[in-house]
């Protein structure tokens, strides 16, 4: 199950097809060139990036997936993967996710 993180991430490009992109994972559909921003799926990295064709695969099917950011292109990808950790690393002056969140929302984030 994918969750929407409520302050999404966009790139630059992402942000021109915002609504078709989000509405196109929603219903499965794959689209070459889009990229997601996750939380780690392990404690070795800061975020996790995925093409949308990995996270629409069965094996996600009941995972519970935050997206915090979409980026068109894996280039455009990178740069918002570090805004964001930029951004945490301001506000909490770590690298840790959970913290970054539960500071930003007052609460601990799901996913």
């Amino acid at each position: 199950m994918i969750v929407w993180y409520e302050d999404l991430y966009m790139g630059a490009k992402a942000k021109r097809r915002r609504f078709a992109i989000i509405q196109d994972i929603r219903e499965k559909k794959s689209k070459a060139n889009v990229y997601v921003i996750t939380p780690p799926s392990n404690g070795n990295n800061i975020l996790d990036i995925y093409p949308t064709e990995t996270i629409l695969k069965d094996y996600y099917e009941d995972k519970e997936i935050l997206v915090l950011g979409i980026a068109q292109g894996y280039q455009e990808a990178l740069t918002l993967a570090g805004r964001i950790v930029d951004e945490m690393y301001k506000k909490t002056g770590c690298f840790r996710i959970e913290e970054f969140l539960q500071l930003k929302y007052g609460r601990q984030a799901e996913g």
